[in-house]
């Protein structure tokens, strides 16, 4: 006997939750004999009725924020430091959920990440270039935010610091 919808929708988030990773609409598709797009739409249901489920380039993942701090950390530069700058966030301990940048017209756009290591800096920034995207950030002159996940206060302290050092961090007096 096939599921009815709602019992899809708890199968999918028992999924979500027992994933350490993103889990791509066509994996739950397959895994749940239905389309795609049955899968787009069951997750839109389950975001408005509140579940913390984020779609990512990679798939779609419940965001977890026990036992950890969330901090937002302002940057400015090129696209060309964009892996960089991430590197210094997952090396000190840190995800990076999103980034957003404050677009003239549509007012604040949120990009999810959900990136926790340099394999997934590196698979990111890959699929960017294969796609020859351009990063939110371009739409602001390089100024943006990242929302990141932080184990304790010292993990955030350490990526200000080495971003700052590196001049990725955007200045105060700008």
């Amino acid at each position: 006997m096939a599921m009815n919808a709602q019992e899809r929708r708890r199968e999918i988030l028992s999924c979500l939750n027992a994933s350490q990773g993103p889990i791509s609409a066509a994996a739950l598709a397959e895994r749940l004999g239905v389309s795609r797009q049955i899968i787009v739409g069951d997750v839109a249901l389950l975001r408005a009725a509140g579940e913390t489920v984020s779609a990512t380039p990679r798939g779609y993942v419940v965001t977890r924020d026990a036992g950890l701090i969330v901090r937002t950390v302002a940057c400015s530069h090129s696209a060309q430091d964009m892996e960089r700058e991430l590197n210094i966030m997952v090396d000190n301990g840190c995800t990076v959920r999103d980034v957003i940048v404050e677009h003239p017209i549509y007012g604040q756009l949120a990009g999810a990440l959900e990136l926790r290591s340099r394999y997934d800096v590196r698979r990111f920034v890959s699929r960017a270039a294969q796609e020859e995207a351009r990063p939110l950030s371009m739409l602001t002159g390089g100024i943006h935010l990242h929302t990141l996940l932080c184990p304790d206060e010292e993990a955030y302290e350490r990526v200000i610091s080495e971003l700052e050092r590196e001049g990725l961090l955007l200045k105060s007096d700008s």
